[in-house]
């Protein structure tokens, strides 16, 4: 069966149409920051190119990542070139309490996990523009495991906190890309809290080159130099990671006897 494509006036656009949610009809004012970094800028021009599908964002904490990637969320959301703003976490965090234990139904549950998207998108927008994109269902938060059959069709898809998902989970998501999408995934290594199991910096590395590159899928990495979060966080981070260097893991009983 032939694609239909999409008519014009002129008769130049010979964009495949494609099942896509109508794009928002109303102009967010996003607050624009002069203090980015090198680093930063070119982040963002890779992620807003055109030809860009899929980012992978490797990084410390501090470093921005969740920044530039609801930027450029905004940005493309604000372009009409979404429709919509997808947050995926997955349901594993450091804390006693998983997500099938908390109270209420999913979308109550997702909210802790959806605080550092919250707190960006507050950063950049006014909380009336904020309310409204979550009002309309343009900014939303979903695990990770309610991917799997989905196919997202313009929409900007944001995978946060990637070290904690696994091969198979990144496959799930990063299977997802449908036309006129992309899928940002960003990662610290050093915090995982799946003991080694974590997928991201193998499949980071599998794209990692001009092979990929040339197909839109980019990896890029963020060091402890580039931490903007606070002066203190560098030192903390360059602490542990001399640590981490110069000291095996010992294992001990918790509780050894005398």
């Amino acid at each position: 069966m032939k694609k239909k494509h999409r008519p014009t006036d002129n008769g130049k656009d010979k964009s495949i149409l494609v099942p896509q949610k109508e794009k928002v009809n109303f102009e967010l004012n996003i607050r624009e920051r002069t203090d980015l970094t090198d680093k930063q800028k070119e982040l963002n021009e890779i992620i807003l190119n055109k030809e860009t599908k899929v980012v992978f964002i490797n990084g410390p904490a501090g470093t921005s990542k969740t920044f530039c990637a609801i930027y450029c969320g905004l940005k493309m959301l604000n372009e009409r070139r979404v429709s919509d703003i997808v947050y995926v976490r997955t349901i594993i965090e450091s804390a006693s309490k998983s997500l099938g234990s908390l109270p209420g139904e999913m979308g109550l549950k997702m909210e802790p996990f959806l605080m550092p998207l919250m707190d960006k998108m507050n950063e950049f927008l006014s909380v009336e523009q904020t309310k409204k994109l979550i009002a309309e269902e343009r900014v939303k938060g979903i695990p990770v495991n309610y991917l799997r059959g989905a196919s997202m069709n313009a929409q900007y898809i944001i995978c946060d906190e990637a070290q904690n998902f696994t091969f198979k989970e990144l496959t799930t998501a990063i299977t997802r890309l449908g036309q006129f999408s992309k899928i940002i995934i960003l990662a610290d290594p050093n915090q995982s809290d799946i003991n080694g199991k974590s997928g991201f910096m193998p499949m980071f590395d599998l794209f990692n080159g001009e092979e990929s590159a040339s197909k839109g899928i980019h990896c890029f990495s963020f060091t402890k130099e580039d931490i903007v979060r606070s002066g203190i966080l560098r030192y903390i981070a360059e602490k542990i990671e001399n640590y981490s260097v110069n000291h095996q893991p010992k294992h001990e009983p918790m509780f050894p006897t005398k």
